[in-house]
């Protein structure tokens, strides 16, 4: 039975971590908006050279004014323009990013402002030093301090704080959400990073459903605005949210699996336990068997009586496992703070794999005992 136990207990335990963790993968990015959808430069060929992602400067603001024009499937949509360093506030500084966008930025990312305000409209034409900044800034810099209304600088360019960020925590891809700032695109594309081109578009479908059609729309109009003809390679990468949302879950589905895979191994090793304690049961019990046959007892009475027990103790255990499991489960949980989710169909296929190894592998020693010859038997020392 211990095998069964530790069998049954540890698939339910590797399951719920599986599908905990594909579970709050998805819970973090959808937090994002499942409606989100962001437009990347791709490669591009200069002279003869296929030129990094990084090094490619294929989007400008025109293509936002074209997405916003030519997209109705598209609610909003924003420039953005990034980079990292050091933020200093007097004697204290920490490694953050800064990120440029518009107004419509926060409603595209589902980000909050706690306190203060966002930049205007008029902020973004006068290339105002003005940011607003995330929780673990907030932290690291000021600590319990109120920033509003302080000067931040950053790449030696002083930004005024006029909003601080609701907490997000961390995405899917641990990464902390809070660790930043946003300023006017204006004011990083020219005071920190000198640059007339952007190096992204964000944008939101007006609905989950019509994702794909705006990906089809934002795809043709920025093939236009680029003047690429037909055949010619996109110089740009359009992906929404709800992919990534797809694809990880496809990952966390992979690993569920491979963890239940390897938990079930000890369930099959208990199986094997089960068919060898039976068959040594057979053995030792040759007389009683005997006695049985000569009474009057079939063979498949011999049969049944042999497979129910093995049956019982497949069953005995697996209920044992599965409540072992459940509290080792919420255990991890407590313990380890690691998202779980114990689904009802872990602990029935957890139930009905244990009964399936108790027939299989009891049938064997019952057969085996129900064709025991009686006078042999008897005789048996």
């Amino acid at each position: 039975m211990l095998g069964i136990i530790i069998g049954v207990a540890s698939v339910i335990v590797m399951l719920a971590i599986g599908q905990g963790s594909k579970k709050s993968i998805q819970d973090q990015m959808s937090s994002m908006g499942t409606n989100l959808i962001f437009a990347m430069p791709g490669s591009e060929q200069k002279g003869g050279v296929r030129m990094g992602n990084s090094d490619a400067q294929s989007m400008v603001l025109t293509d936002v004014d074209a997405i916003e024009k030519d997209c109705p499937a598209i609610s909003a949509v924003s420039p953005e323009v990034r980079s990292s360093g050091q933020a200093v506030v007097g004697n204290q500084n920490w490694p953050t990013s800064i990120y440029g966008a518009n107004v419509k930025y926060l409603d595209i990312k589902k980000l909050t402002i706690e306190s203060g305000r966002c930049f205007t409209d008029n902020d973004i034409l006068t290339y105002a030093k003005v940011c607003l900044v995330g929780q673990t800034v907030v932290e690291n810099l000021f600590g319990k301090a109120d920033p509003i209304g302080q000067t931040i600088r950053f790449k030696s360019i002083p930004l005024l704080i006029i909003g601080v960020l609701g907490e997000k925590g961390e995405n899917g891809m641990g990464q902390d959400q809070d660790d930043l700032i946003i300023a006017p695109y204006t004011t990083v594309q020219k005071r920190v990073l000198a640059i007339t081109h952007i190096q992204g578009i964000y944008a939101s479908a007006i609905s989950e459903d019509k994702n794909d059609v705006a990906i089809e729309q934002i795809t043709e109009s920025l093939r236009k605005s680029h003047k690429l003809k037909d055949g010619v390679v996109d110089d740009f990468r359009v992906r929404s949210q709800a992919e990534m949302v797809k694809t990880f879950s496809s990952i966390s589905d992979i690993m569920t699996i491979l963890l239940g895979a390897i938990s079930g191994i000890s369930l099959l090793v208990g199986g094997i336990g089960i068919m060898n304690i039976m068959y040594v049961s057979v053995t030792e019990r040759t007389r009683e068997i005997g006695l049985r046959l000569s009474v009057g007892g079939r063979g498949n009475d011999i049969m049944l009586q042999f497979l129910v027990e093995s049956i019982l103790l497949s069953v005995f255990g697996g209920v044992i496992g599965i409540s072992l499991g459940i509290g080792a489960t919420q255990i991890t949980a407590s313990i380890m703070s690691w998202p779980v989710v114990i689904t009802t169909v872990s602990v029935v296929m957890s139930f009905v794999v244990c009964s399936a190894i108790g027939i299989f592998f009891g049938w064997y020693p019952a057969r085996k005992a129900a064709s025991l010859n009686p006078i042999d038997a008897l005789r048996y020392e």
